[in-house]
């Protein structure tokens, strides 16, 4: 159930249509209420002048703002859209999630729509004095709140048009994408202590097994470990075969059993329910995405048809930057013990190594013709490793001399003048040793 909620506050919070549609139930609601009100209010003789209106102006009233709203929601809806599209053309398609899930345009759309919606519940409330048994009905009150959401919505209007301009600036979908990746990975990973392991293995099964697969395929967004114990056979072992941000494959393990359950079908069902497998990927429990849609729009900035060295230094930076957060972190233990003797066993997390190759190895490979972008790496690698030397992690630090090393390797091996060459060389030598002369 936990599982289930989380899926669909993700989807809900990636989606352009439940925030509108929340709004437009709430105008109802609000026009409804505000009419009640003016039926209340209309047998005093009296309103403050600001509040009263006619029949004829009540309906301009009314009939502009509800025209202009929804005109305007439109115009919105194709911004937005385009706003998307430029930035997976211009970006990687994988920052699309980040505008989606952007929640300054999902209100503006919310007040339009609202304000839309309002408009008509109460413009259908009007009469005159010839349609109504010779009485008027002027919603006085109703009709000035239209007029104060019409003067709130132009704001938004401008607000959003402004948001927009700056919404295709690289370096705030970069900090979206980085500020996502560091809240996720530390809800999953712990602080990491210097007198404890890295890493400590898995212990392998013995004797017989009963395998659970997949029945469908697509992304591993979320794992329930304490769900897969609770549903782990007591004294029994559980050897979790993947990972949040593997694809999975219909009939490929799942997970491994030991020893076979009494009732391998009711278990299978909940197994299986403790897992959540989509369509696409996300960042809830996958600590690698981030980096992954940092390195894309670096490779993409690189590319021949963009050919943007200082968005390909925006995303090195800010890569490194989410990196520096995991280098200085520890996965979740790879056992963990339930009530009863169960064991859960993971077998497959990403290691410290595998996410800075992740962060770097395909962006030093394409920038190994660009000296200016292969300072821009050493910089970033050491800027990572004063970040680890400040917190005793000494251990992590090769990892990154290891890439310092490889981009120097890449650009020697280019077609590279021997000055810049010579500029990558200076670069290394400054930070990472006079050894890099060799």
């Amino acid at each position: 159930m936990r599982l289930r909620l989380s899926a669909l506050a993700e989807r809900l919070r990636a989606s352009l249509f439940f925030v509108p549609m929340v709004a437009v139930v709430a105008a109802v609601l609000a026009g409804f209420f505000g009419l009640a009100i003016d039926r209340h209010l209309e047998e005093r003789p009296k309103l403050p002048l600001g509040l009263t209106s006619t029949v004829e102006s009540a309906r301009a009233v009314l009939s502009t703002i509800a025209g202009a709203t929804i005109t305007f929601a439109g115009i919105a809806f194709s911004i937005s859209l385009l706003t998307i599209q430029l930035a997976s053309s211009q970006y990687s398609p994988r920052v699309v999630h980040t505008l989606f899930r952007d929640p300054f345009n999902k209100r503006v759309m919310a007040l339009v729509v609202g304000t839309f919606t309002y408009c008509l519940i109460v413009l259908r409330s009007v009469r005159s004095a010839l349609e109504d048994n010779g009485r008027a009905v002027i919603p006085n009150l109703s009709v000035a709140v239209a007029v104060l959401l019409g003067i709130v919505t132009i704001l938004a209007i401008v607000a959003f048009i402004n948001h927009s301009a700056h919404a295709m600036d690289v370096s705030e979908i970069l900090e979206r994408v980085r500020g996502e990746a560091v809240g996720h990975m530390r809800a999953e990973w712990t602080p990491a202590d210097p007198d404890r392991p890295d890493t400590v293995a898995a212990p392998a099964l013995s004797g017989p097994c009963w395998v659970v697969r997949f029945d469908r395929s697509g992304w591993v967004q979320q794992i329930d470990c304490d769900a897969l114990l609770r549903t782990t056979p007591a004294a029994s072992t559980l050897q979790l075969d993947t990972f949040p941000g593997r694809y999975a494959i219909e009939g490929t393990p799942l997970c491994t059993l030991l020893p076979p359950p009494v009732d391998p079908d009711d278990v299978e069902r909940n197994l299986r329910a403790a897992i959540t497998v989509g369509n696409t990927r996300t960042m809830q429990q996958d600590v690698s995405y981030g980096l992954r849609q940092l390195a894309d729009v670096a490779l993409k900035a690189l590319s021949p048809g963009i050919n943007d060295p200082t968005t390909a230094q925006d995303a090195i930076f800010h890569a490194a930057a989410v990196l520096a957060e995991l280098l200085q972190r520890d996965p979740p233990p790879r056992v963990q013990h339930g009530h009863e003797g169960q064991q859960l066993v993971v077998t497959q997390q990403p290691t410290h190594g595998e996410l800075v190759a992740l962060a770097f190895d395909e962006t030093r490979r394409a920038a190994a013709a660009q000296p200016t972008v292969c300072v821009y790496l050493l910089e970033a690698l050491y800027l990572l490793k004063e970040s680890l030397d400040t917190r005793g992690l000494d251990d992590r630090i090769h990892l990154l001399a290891d890439q310092a090393r490889f981009v120097i390797a890449g650009c020697e091996a280019a077609d590279l003048l021997p000055a810049d060459i010579e500029v990558v060389r200076h670069a290394y030598a400054k930070r990472f040793g006079p050894s890099a002369q060799a």
